[in-house]
Formats: structure tokens, sequence, C-alpha cells
């Protein structure tokens, strides 16, 4: 009977820590499964198409550029400028024109290009109906660049110019159309001229206002190109 009794005795201190184990291990489990769930601080990711996509296309370099063109743009940094102009779009970008260029080709799916009559900036209503798509497909994302360019007839002085009103003619249908008092906190505005960041035939297969015949490399530069960008600085 003592042999009996001292032998259960073990078996069940023996089962204790066993039971102990179990249950430390099946705790561990799930701390580890909430720690792949949830960020430092305990609380759980907000999961949307825009953070994907976040993921997928703001490296490093973009988000650097992107908060200097933001910056110089007025839309962060609380500089009060509205646009940028053509010297200022390459010093903060600091790149060759076709690598700036080819930062928006991820966005083909979710960007446009507006094109204009040789040395006009008043929107047709395709141009009008293309803006109006673009602009509403945000899909929670962050920042608008309308990107205007002249091509390179007639002067410097005068593309510059006309880039900026197309640009601006732009941003004007943009407040006439939609209600939102976050506008100007949103769309960057960047008039670049002929000098920088000319398009080349690849952006022919874009959403376009133009004729499709018409993508000859001077009429692919008077227009005025249009992204959302799904980056988080």
């Amino acid at each position: 009977m003592g042999h009996a009794l001292t032998g259960l005795l073990g078996v069940s201190l023996l089962a204790v820590p066993s039971a102990l184990a179990l249950r430390w291990m099946s705790s561990a489990k799930e701390r580890l499964e909430s720690a792949e769930l949830a960020p430092e601080g305990g609380q759980a990711p907000t999961v949307a198409v825009a953070q994907q996509a976040n993921e997928a296309y703001c490296t490093p370099e973009l988000k650097q550029i992107l908060r200097r063109v933001l910056t110089s743009c007025g839309l962060i940094g609380g500089s009060g400028g509205r646009g940028c102009q053509p010297l200022e779009a390459k010093n903060v970008a600091t790149m060759a024109g076709s690598d700036f260029n080819a930062l928006f080709v991820p966005m083909q799916n979710r960007g446009g290009i507006v094109q204009f009559p040789l040395g006009a900036s008043e929107l047709d209503p395709g141009a009008a109906a293309l803006i109006d798509r673009v602009f509403a497909d945000r899909a929670g994302a962050s920042y608008f660049f309308v990107v205007a360019r002249a091509s390179q007839d007639g002067t410097t002085e005068f593309n510059r110019k006309l880039s900026e009103q197309r640009a601006t003619s732009v941003m004007q249908h943009l407040h006439g159309t939609f209600d939102d008092p976050e506008l100007d906190r949103q769309v960057g505005l960047l008039w670049l001229g002929e000098e920088y960041a000319q398009l080349d035939p690849s952006f022919c297969a874009w959403p376009r206002s133009g004729a499709a015949e018409s993508c000859r490399p001077d009429e692919l530069n008077r227009s005025a190109f249009l992204a959302w960008i799904e980056c988080r600085l």
C-alpha cells in the first residue's frame, strides 16, 4: 500500500511540470502569433490596399525624393509654396529626368496624361473626364501629383509659363469639381517646361486624353501628367 501511494504521488509530481510545460508552450505560441499580427505597441495593423502598395512601391530612395518634392511644393513643412518650377524640380529630385519619370511607372493603372494643343492650356471635355476619373480613384493614396510639361517649341521662358498654366488649369478644375477641404494639402503641382523630365514614347501606353494617334514626343509633352502616389512618409 505504501509503495503504491509513493508511486502514485511520484507520477502526480511528474505530471505537474509536464502540464505546466505544455501550458507555457501553448501560451508562447499564442504570444508569437500575436506578435506576428501586431506591430510594436500592441495595436493591430490597419490593413488596406494602399498599405500593400506602400510596401511594394515606396523604397527608401523614393521616400527621400518624395519628401523633398512635397516640401518644395508646399504640401509639407510649412513652406507655403504652391508648386515647383523647373529648376526647383531638378534640385529636389537630384536625379536625371528619365529616372524621375520612371518613379511614376508603377502608377500606370492609377495615372493619366492630359494632352493639350500647341500653345494651349485650356481643358477640353476629354481632358476633364480623364482628370475626374483618375482623381476619383484615390483608394487610400496620400498625394496627387500634377506634373505639367511643354514641348520644345517656342522659348524656354514661354514654355515655363505655359506648363505652369497647364498645371493651374488642372488644379482649378479639381477645385471646381471636388468639394474637398483637404485638396490643397493633397495635390502637388510641378511645372517642368521643356527643360526637365520630357516623356518618352513608352508613356503612350498610359491612359491619355489626346487622340490615339497623337503621340509623337512633341504631342506627348504638351501635357499634364496625373498620378496618385501610394506612399506614406
